[in-house]
């Protein structure tokens, strides 16, 4: 099971806002659908939830680039939601890479995060996914200093599994909103 919210800094605090990601299909997307969310180009996060499987953390501040933090990969690698956040620059990859292409992952059945045993497979250390894809790592990816001027430290961003959305909210003062859209 999957939740989504918007999470908009302002003067007077956060604001919350249950998102619809349906609509989505790129980063550029979910980005544009993030500054709607704040006219005034303040901070705003997209808090993004699979239950037991993984999480994220997109940042956009104004017309910047959006930060990226996802808590595992591979995870990710097998959700709709997750391909969003997972770009080729995400991944240290080449933009265009014939085996980096993430729609060619089989994303029936694994959605729910149950492992896919026909295209995982990993290294004898079981560092990365070589399915489809080409190598996804498992663990996460992208900014882990996301959040540190908000009060989430890298290590404490690192070391969330269960419950991550609920417990960056709290840190951020914001877990009262974020319930109004649970």
């Amino acid at each position: 099971m999957y939740f989504a919210a918007l999470l908009a800094r302002t003067e007077d605090g956060w604001e919350a806002s249950d998102t619809e990601l349906d609509d989505v299909e790129t980063l550029s997307d979910l980005a544009d659908l993030a500054r709607e969310a704040s006219p005034d180009e303040d901070t705003v996060l997209v808090l993004i939830e699979q239950e037991e499987g993984w999480f994220g953390v997109v940042r956009v501040d104004g017309e910047e680039d959006p930060r990226i933090y996802v808590s595992d990969a591979a995870a990710a690698a097998r959700s709709s939601y997750g391909e969003i956040l997972l770009t080729d620059e995400l991944l240290g990859r080449e933009p265009g890479d014939d085996g980096a292409d993430l729609d060619a992952l089989d994303l029936d059945g694994t959605e729910d995060g149950e492992p896919d045993n026909d295209t995982d497979a990993a290294d004898p250390d079981g560092a990365t996914d070589t399915g489809a894809a080409g190598a996804v790592p498992h663990g996460p990816v992208g900014d882990a200093q996301v959040l540190d001027d908000l009060g989430v430290s890298e290590k404490e961003l690192r070391s969330l599994t269960e419950d991550a959305v609920n417990t960056i909210a709290e840190a951020l003062g914001a877990s009262e909103v974020l319930e109004t859209v649970r």
